[in-house]
C-alpha cells in the first residue's frame, strides 16, 4: 500500500498526489506497487529488488537522481512463526520527495507518523534520516527489553516443569536475538559510512544526532549481545538438568530391573527339569515365593543402603573440607 504524506501544522496528512517535499510512505507493498514505485516514481527495479530481499544488509549508494539508503529495523508480528524479527528499509531521497518502502509496518515508521520527534520537517531530508534511524535503535532497545522480559518468564515455568513448548520458545528468543545483533551491526556499518561519506551532508546539530544515534546503536549491540549470552547459558543450564533428570531415572529404572531379576532367577531355576533339593516337599511353591520376595526385598534394601552411604559419605567428606578450611 502506497501512502502519500504532506506536513502541515497539523500534522502529517494524506494527500491524493505528491507533491514537493512530501513522503511517499510504502509498506506492505505487492507487486503492482512495485511496478508503480518503478514507473511513476523512477525508481530501479534492482533497488527494488534488494529492498524485498530480506536478508539484505545495510547500505547507501547514489544515482544519478536519487540518494538510496538501506536500513534494517525491528518488526514485531505476533502471528509469525517468529514474532520478533528484522526486516530491510529503503529510503529513497529525491530532490523534491522523499520515498520509504517496507515489506512490513514497523514502529520506527510509526513513530515517525505520529509525530514524536521533536522539530520533525520533510524538508530537511538528513534529519529525517538521523530521525528514522534514532527511531530504529529506540524500538531495538525496547523489543530487546521485551524478550529478555519472556525469557524471564519462561524460565520461572521451566523451574517448575520443563516441558517442549517452553523450549521452543528460548529457541524462538534466541533466534530473534540473532536477527536483531545481525541487523544492528549491519546499521553500524551504515552510520560509519554517513560519518565519512560525501554522499550526504550534515549541519552541525546533526552531527551531534548523528553521534546519539551511533551510541544509541552501540548500545543496542551490548545489549543484545549480553542478553544472547545470558540466554545461551539459561539454555545449557536447563540441558544440563534434563539431562541430569534422565540419568536419575535411568537408574531407577535399573535398580527395579535388577531387583526383578532376582525372583526371576530363582523361579527360572525351579522350572529346569532337573533334579531340585526340596522339591517334593509340601508347600514349596509358597516357600519359593516367600524366599524370591524376601531376597528381592534384600536386593532393593543393599542397593538403596549402598546409594544413601555414597550420599551421607559425600556431603560428609564436604563438610570436613569446610570445617578445615574454616
Amino acid at each position: 500500500m502506497i501512502k502519500i504524506r504532506m506536513q502541515s501544522d497539523k500534522g502529517l496528512g494524506e494527500i491524493d498526489a505528491p507533491g514537493k517535499n512530501c513522503w511517499v510512505d510504502a509498506r506492505n507493498v505487492t507487486q503492482d506497487d512495485l511496478i508503480r514505485l518503478e514507473q511513476e516514481y523512477g525508481i530501479a527495479g534492482e533497488l527494488l529488488t534488494d529492498i524485498m530481499d530480506t536478508d539484505e544488509q545495510a547500505r547507501i549508494e547514489k544515482e544519478d537522481e536519487y540518494t538510496a539508503l538501506i536500513v534494517r529495523l525491528p518488526v514485531y508480528n505476533e502471528a509469525a512463526e517468529t514474532p520478533f524479527f528484522t526486516l530491510p528499509l529503503g529510503i529513497i531521497l529525491f530532490s523534491d520527495r522523499i520515498v520509504t518502502i517496507c515489506q512490513h509496518s514497523s514502529d520506527a515508521v510509526e513513530d515517525l507518523l505520529r509525530s514524536r520527534i521533536r522539530g520533525f520537517s520533510l524538508k530537511n531530508k538528513s534529519a529525517f534520516v538521523l530521525n528514522l534511524l534514532s527511531r530504529g535503535a529506540f524500538t531495538f532497545l525496547r523489543y530487546l527489553k521485551e524478550l529478555n522480559k519472556r525469557t524471564n518468564i519462561i524460565k520461572e515455568e521451566l523451574q517448575r516443569s520443563i516441558k517442549n513448548n517452553e523450549l521452543i520458545q528460548l529457541l524462538s528468543i534466541q533466534k530473534s536475538l540473532v536477527f536483531f545483533t545481525t541487523s544492528i551491526k549491519s546499521n553500524e556499518l551504515l552510520l560509519e559510512k554517513l560519518q565519512k561519506s560525501p554522499l550526504m551532508r550534515f549541519k552541525e546539530d546533526e552531527k551531534e544526532l548523528l553521534e546519539d544515534v551511533v551510541i544509541e546503536n552501540r548500545q543496542a549491540i551490548e545489549m543484545a549481545n549480553i542478553y544472547s549470552s545470558i540466554l545461551t547459558g539459561t539454555m545449557d543450564a536447563f540441558a544440563s538438568v534434563i539431562s541430569n533428570n534422565l540419568n536419575i531415572v535411568m537408574r531407577r529404572l535399573t535398580i527395579v530391573s535388577i531387583v526383578l531379576m532376582i525372583p526371576t532367577l530363582i523361579y527360572s531355576l525351579f522350572g529346569m527339569n532337573v533334579v531340585l533339593p526340596g522339591e517334593n516337599i509340601a508347600g514349596i511353591g509358597w516357600i519359593i515365593i516367600t524366599a524370591s520376595f524376601l531376597a528381592a526385598s534384600l536386593g532393593a534394601f543393599f542397593l538403596n543402603t549402598n546409594g544413601g552411604w555414597e550420599k551421607s559419605k559425600n556431603h560428609g567428606g564436604k563438610k570436613g573440607r569446610e570445617r578445615r578450611n574454616g
